[in-house]
């Protein structure tokens, strides 16, 4: 459980209020406990911190350089996504990613841009030390008044004990006592009959239940029948480690102004991601030095990252070789050159350069010897560099989650990518860079040789909801939808496709 929350999270755009709708747990007391950060449903527009990774931003009047050219400053903006009133130095990699990055091909719409600096008004109006704050925290309290205030509204997002890859998608897209054992938790309330989609009258707060391991009742979260309920509810407290976006846009009430918000439908995670993480001074050293040291003077940037699932995770030949037989069928890595081919190799070879995430420093190992061994078949200089190599998962160590930031980011600036089957590290670092990735399929399990083909290429940017509630209230729409398609990397899952041409 994070500490001292309200020294580590960042403001992810609001210009003029330091913590916008951090909730402090002195505040809330036994009530809602330990809060790491609100989070509001991607419907409205996502605006929320992370941990301790992630800075805060103390709002000055604008300073990003005034002799900058328009051009620059939209750049600096991310077409608009960005409000300009921060001071850069505080926050490096807020305004800087433009200098690491290629111009991103997807633009914002004028009506997210529009949407995105409404809410920070809002949240100047409604966050903490305002008057319209310390009404809503009051309510917490059975025996107050209800607030006739219907434009403050809070979600309380809660980090689970998940991997920070399962942390951002959920938050994009603890509070110990909070289960589905928990008395105001929405499905169990439905369990028991306590409410039904008629009840007139909300509870004063209510917990969403929307991890993995969800049940049928918990899953009526996303029927259109029970939205007009959960809507007037002035605190949702979520708890969730999997990516609903996809069903959200299966709400009727909610799917007119989604597709106004983001026209192509597959880049919510691309644009929302870019508008929310901003890492710390520490973590953007960590990804600009790597860049500068390994990656910079490269013709072209290939991303691999590897995830083994299972108790005995580790280095697998077998692993390797689906690596290899997929970076070199779909010729994202070069063949080693035969006796007859080292003769015309070229005096000014292109520099490919290889980035490697894994827990496990082997892959990159083998991938190096590979091409120092003997020079590649087209000629290209082929450098490969892994960051770091931790062997083991260490959730919640501040450094361990530090260097996995750096390397998702890492990752999203490559040109090409290589990610691993349902792995919530692959789908940040693609969705933060635009990338339909090559997934290696399946995961590899009892030592067996990789299926065939050893990867395919993603059909959008998107992560894949591994979770979908595919026998519910949206079991037929989720069939019939032509922008959800089923994940190719996780049947069951679904994910968001641009409208197919």
């Amino acid at each position: 459980m994070l500490r001292n929350i309200d020294e580590r999270l960042t403001t992810a755009g609001a210009p003029n209020n330091e913590h916008l709708s951090l909730i402090s747990p002195a505040k809330l007391g036994m009530k809602l406990t330990r809060i790491t950060a609100t989070w509001l449903l991607l419907c409205i527009v996502i605006l929320v911190p992370l941990y301790s990774i992630f800075n805060i931003q103390k709002p000055i009047s604008t300073t990003t350089g005034s002799n900058d050219s328009k051009q620059q400053q939209m750049e600096k903006k991310i077409g608009g996504l960005l409000a300009t009133e921060f001071d850069e130095k505080s926050c490096l990699s807020r305004y800087h990613q433009s200098s690491l990055r290629k111009p991103s091909p997807y633009k914002p719409s004028s009506y997210l841009v529009s949407k995105l600096r409404r809410y920070e008004k809002l949240h100047k109006r409604c966050g903490p030390g305002t008057e319209a704050y310390k009404r809503a925290t009051e309510q917490l309290d059975e025996n107050q008044v209800r607030s006739s205030d219907k434009e403050c509204r809070y979600v309380v997002w809660v980090a689970t004990e998940y991997g920070l890859g399962n942390r951002i998608i959920s938050m994009i897209g603890q509070i110990d006592s909070y289960n589905t054992d928990y008395s105001r938790c929405y499905g169990t309330m439905l369990k028991n009959h306590a409410i039904n989609s008629t009840t007139t009258i909300p509870p004063l707060h209510l917990y969403l239940h929307l991890l993995h391991d969800y049940r049928a009742e918990d899953k009526t979260f996303y029927c259109q029948e029970n939205q007009a309920f959960i809507k007037n509810v002035p605190w949702l407290v979520v708890k969730a480690n999997i990516y609903f976006v996809p069903s959200l846009w299966l709400i009727p009430s909610f799917q007119t102004k989604l597709i106004k918000l983001f026209p192509q439908k597959d880049t919510v995670f691309h644009h929302l991601s870019r508008y929310l993480l901003h890492p710390t001074n520490q973590v953007w050293g960590m990804v600009t030095r790597s860049y500068n040291a390994y990656l910079s003077k490269a013709d072209e940037i290939l991303g691999i990252q590897v995830r083994v699932f299972g108790r005995r995770a580790g280095y697998f030949q077998h692993v390797m070789d689906q690596i290899l037989d997929c970076t070199q069928r779909e010729k994202l890595l070069p063949e080693p050159a035969q006796e007859s081919q080292m003769m015309n190799i070229s005096k000014t070879p292109k520099l490919k350069a290889v980035l490697v995430t894994s827990l496990h420093p082997e892959y990159s190992d083998n991938l190096k010897s590979i091409f120092l061994e003997r020079p590649s078949s087209t000629g290209e200089m082929v450098l490969v560099y892994q960051p770091s190599g931790e062997r083991v998962q260490q959730t919640d160590k501040k450094l361990h989650d530090q260097k996995a930031l750096a390397e998702m980011y890492l990752l999203s600036l490559a040109d090409k990518l290589v990610t691993s089957t349902r792995s919530t590290f692959g789908y940040v670092a693609q969705g933060l860079g635009g990338l339909k990735p090559w997934i290696l399929l399946y995961e590899p399990r009892n030592r067996k040789a990789p299926a065939d083909p050893p990867c395919v290429r993603a059909m959008s940017m998107e992560p894949c909801f591994i979770r979908a509630p595919l026998h519910g209230c949206q079991a037929k729409t989720i069939k019939t939808t032509p922008f959800i398609k089923y994940c190719e990397d996780w049947n069951p899952g679904i994910k968001l496709v641009d409208d197919p041409k």
